[in-house]
């Protein structure tokens, strides 16, 4: 037997001894339902044979069998919330056979390298992550993309979409290869019956604390969930050394498949994860919070990494592999993958509707500079002059009117009654109002994702991770008045140079909206506008707008 063999071997058994160990939490908590009972039969059992006689042991049988019964009704009680209660599914696209043929051959060929069976389906995720996922719970068999006749089924490969658009396929099959070595631990029986148990007991928590429940329906969930949070805290240590016995084994398994491309793949998920998050903290969050979401977020990832890459004076390293087959040919409809992914990306990370409408809707990149940044910029400026003029500025000139957006009046604002303390300060906390009034009367931002089956939402997929509101995953935390203050006069600044000095919306890879001089990117000048914002010192940002060509004293187009 090989060494690989043998530390397979050793964490499967590991694994499994952990599940019984659950199964043992499991057995004892039932043995303890069962006790009182098993008293009172062995009680009525003694007395009919005419032992334990007399009054008072025919009031402690029938005190015994009171309690038992009370107990066994409390063990339902909490054994049908368990049963009943429904675990969390992750927000995915269902990936159907018939639109990724290739993609399910490479699946299951490797599965047949592997020597375990097959994922029963395949979905996308919009992250950077792969996982197996079981979906044979009953109450999840209602939803999207899920066999509803699926009972011992092996368990969803969910798949990373930013891994199909920026991997290639020898590069996917051997990122993947330890994901599906873990179909075979999960088709175990222990192992399976411990986690349906583990599930069931978190599900049954979540449930319990759902809001909305009456006093009727409250306090019988309430308790159900105080004793299997007990029963949780119990199993946890279990479960955990349970689950990473299980991935050690799934490793073991799949070092005999492409052991030595995944080195390399792996350092490609670190890639991907790097322009990931850069894409959407830089690009995709500025369109979302103007009512647009990017509707090829995969594919930005590949510009964004190729940029990453040539700014990191990598690009001859990756040149070679990008000539390779990507990923994402083993889908029949790359763009439609795409599209879904990038609508639920916007709806796990900043709240969107599920669908588009009015105020919610797609975009290309090639309309991302005039749509997204231009609109953003404009309706920034717009934000701060109204903010202005609520707090009564005074003119930019004595011949100058007050109500003309001009960038002058916000730099005399600032620079003769700004810095820490002054109105520059009223100025910043006027606009963080403004923000989130205007955040809070936009509709996808009202409130809850979840609906109850009268409003038909069990079609969603979302819909399976209860009634907590959306985002489910926030990318930054809510922005400061300074910051959001910064933004706006930076906004300014790029309205008056469009319109004054031919400059030009763009878009940065990397860093999201830019602005165009020449055709090249002003990197520039957020250190001016600081200076003014913070310091209320003018001749920084001056300065700028000198060798730019601005001309401060012209109107502003405003949205």
């Amino acid at each position: 037997m090989s060494g690989i063999d043998v530390g397979e071997d050793l964490g499967a058994r590991a694994a499994q001894a952990r599940a019984l160990s659950l199964l043992r939490i499991r057995g004892r908590a039932l043995a303890v339902a069962i006790l009182p009972a098993a008293v009172a039969i062995v009680l009525f059992a003694a007395g009919a044979q005419g032992h334990l006689a007399g009054p008072a042991w025919d009031a402690v049988r029938w005190t015994v069998l009171g309690v038992a019964v009370v107990v066994l009704l409390v063990t339902v009680l909490v054994a049908v919330s368990v049963a009943r209660a429904r675990p969390a599914m992750s927000p995915t696209v269902p990936v159907p056979e018939d639109g990724a043929p290739d993609l399910y051959r490479l699946v299951r060929d490797l599965a047949d390298r592997l020597d375990v069976p097959a994922p029963s389906a395949i979905a996308l995720t919009p992250d950077c992550d792969s996982w197996l996922e079981d979906r044979t719970h009953r109450a999840l068999r209602r939803a999207p993309g899920v066999d509803p006749e699926a009972g011992d089924a092996a368990p969803v490969l969910v798949i990373g979409s930013p891994f199909l658009w920026w991997m290639r396929v020898a590069e996917l099959r051997a990122v993947l290869a330890p994901v599906v070595a873990g179909t075979g631990p999960a088709a175990h029986p222990d192992i399976a019956a411990a986690r349906r148990f583990v599930r069931g007991l978190d599900a049954a928590i979540a449930d319990a604390a759902a809001p909305g429940r009456g006093a009727v329906r409250g306090a019988p969930l309430a308790f159900a969930g105080w004793v299997a949070r007990l029963l949780l805290r119990a199993c946890r240590g279990h479960a955990v050394e349970m689950e990473r016995c299980v991935a050690t084994a799934a490793s073991m398994r799949a070092q005999t498949v492409d052991h030595g491309l995944r080195i390399a793949a792996q350092e490609q998920i670190g890639l991907a994860y790097a322009g990931w998050d850069r894409l959407l903290t830089r690009v995709a969050l500025p369109a979302w919070r103007m009512g647009r979401w990017p509707s090829r977020l995969d594919a930005g990832v590949v510009s964004a990494l190729t940029e990453l890459s040539r700014r990191d004076r990598l690009a001859d390293d990756f040149t070679l592999r990008l000539g390779e087959r990507p990923a994402c040919d083993l889908l029949e409809e790359p763009g439609v993958a795409d599209e879904a992914a990038s609508l639920l990306a916007a709806r796990l990370f900043h709240g969107g509707p599920a669908e588009s409408g009015p105020g919610w809707a797609p975009v290309d990149w090639q309309q991302y500079p005039d749509e997204v940044v231009d609109r953003k910029w404009r309706t920034e400026a717009a934000r701060l002059h109204r903010v202005l003029g609520a707090l009564g500025t005074p003119r930019a000139s004595a011949a100058a009117d007050q109500a003309v957006p001009t960038l002058a009046r916000v730099m005399d604002h600032l620079s003769g009654s700004g810095g820490p303390g002054g109105p520059g300060e009223a100025l910043a906390a006027g606009i963080g109002a403004a923000v989130a009034r205007e955040e809070a009367e936009t509709p996808h931002h009202a409130g809850p994702h979840h609906a109850g089956p009268e409003t038909g939402a069990a079609d969603d997929p979302l819909d399976l991770w209860g009634p907590g509101p959306l985002p489910l995953f926030p990318l930054q935390p809510p922005r400061t008045g300074t910051e959001l203050l910064a933004d706006h006069v930076a906004a300014m600044v790029c309205c008056a140079a469009v319109d004054t000095a031919g400059a030009a919306p763009g878009l940065d890879w990397l860093d999201g909206p830019a602005l165009l001089v020449g055709g090249e990117r002003r990197a520039d000048l957020a250190t001016p506008v600081l200076s003014l914002v913070e310091d209320g010192d003018p001749d920084p940002l001056l300065s700028w707008l000198a060798e730019v060509g601005v001309r401060s004293d012209k109107p502003v187009r405003l949205v």
